[in-house]
């Protein structure tokens, strides 16, 4: 839940909104609170490839916003005067020289969990809060992971390649794997990991987690081992990646990793695509050293068209959207745009990733001049 900043901006922002034009439409208002929505994944009426963002919420609120004028990556400097906060709705990089540049910048709203582009420590120099959406992601999320193993188990791309080219008589070579008594590890146990452990347990699934810590709250609870990620991988019959994509973790399994994998274990990654080293999961595949992968994440995104993952028959994947439902949209944008609101209304928003920022002098001296 959103606090008060302090008594003086909240008073501040009150009476800003009071003076705010009931009429706002995009691009047209004369809030004091300007919002930018990003362009990689929205158009210029606002409407997304995600769905309804409910920029209207916006609106209703005497909240001015605009899509940026185009994808550019980072947003020239040119784009962000006079905009208070930006919906970033993809993964558009916000580094120490934009924020440094952006005067009137104080916070960047993360649609969904992902932030390894934005500097978090030159936002917190520059006085710009960030925040995203974790909690509304998890269970989207944590489905896409349940939906690639099931599809993996029961070798579903075969079965519908055989049902379509009417080669039933070949069914008999493509007997699902085991689920039962089954070990799926999850590298990178954290909000996600522990969904998806959740959704797991009926299936009969034995569920071991790794990371950073060694610790989570929820382990003991949902029967969940805690271990390194060598034996992890030793022991796992599905490894699914949930981790945060960080310099300690990018290529994170890499071709020893894929060595310590069982040759009947399947690779998920539902995380970030540079979790993998995907030159060396190509030969783990292409020499049958792994039964095969689910993948919703890759790099370079999009695949380019010579690949030889779309080649593989043991492959199951999907453009980085698998858990985009209307559920997943609707609530990561209202989480998102509550963050909006509440800095609007002089407030702390929830999920802040850098809130040693409320500390910093260019933070007050942002919030003192929104309101001069």
């Amino acid at each position: 839940m959103s606090t008060a900043i302090n008594e003086t901006t909240t008073a501040a922002a009150t009476q800003a909104a009071a003076g705010a034009d009931e009429t706002t439409t995009a691009g047209t208002s004369r809030s004091a609170f300007t919002v930018a929505v990003t362009a990689d994944a929205a158009r210029p009426d606002g409407t997304s490839i995600h769905g309804d963002l409910g920029l209207r919420r916006l609106s209703e609120n005497g909240i001015s916003w605009r899509v940026l004028p185009s994808y550019t990556d980072p947003v020239p400097l040119a784009d962000l005067a006079g905009v208070q906060a930006v919906l970033s709705l993809g993964h558009i990089a916000f580094d120490a020289r934009t924020v440094d540049h952006a005067p009137d910048l104080r916070l960047i709203a993360r649609f969904g969990a992902g932030y390894e582009t934005i500097d978090l420590d030159a936002c917190t120099r520059a006085g710009v809060v960030v925040t995203n959406t974790p909690d509304a992601i998890r269970r989207p999320l944590a489905v896409a992971g349940l939906t690639l193993l099931l599809a993996l188990s029961h070798k579903l791309l075969a079965k519908d390649r055989l049902t379509r080219t009417s080669d039933w008589a070949q069914r008999e070579h493509f007997r699902g794997a085991p689920l039962v008594g089954q070990t799926v590890g999850i590298v990178g146990f954290g909000s996600v990991g522990a969904e998806l452990a959740r959704l797991l347990a009926p299936v009969g699934l034995k569920v071991v987690g790794n990371n950073r810590s060694g610790r989570h709250p929820e382990a003991a609870a949902l029967g969940v081992e805690l271990l390194g990620l060598n034996e992890l991988l030793e022991r796992s019959d599905y490894v699914v990646l949930c981790a945060a994509l960080t310099p300690a973790t990018e290529k994170l399994i890499d071709a020893a990793a894929l060595a310590r994998m069982k040759p009947s274990a399947y690779l998920i990654n539902i995380g970030r695509g540079k979790l993998v080293d995907t030159d060396a999961l190509r030969d783990a595949l292409r020499d049958g050293r792994i039964a095969g992968a689910g993948l919703d994440v890759f790099e370079p995104e999009p695949l380019l068209p010579d690949d030889d993952l779309l080649t593989f028959d043991n492959v199951v994947l999907s453009p980085h959207s698998l858990c985009w439902t209307e559920d997943f949209t609707r609530d990561v944008s209202a989480a998102a745009l509550g963050s909006i609101l509440a800095m609007a209304a002089g407030e702390r928003p929830a999920n802040v990733l850098n809130p040693e920022v409320f500390a910093t002098g260019a933070f007050a001296a942002k919030q003192a001049s929104a309101y001069l």
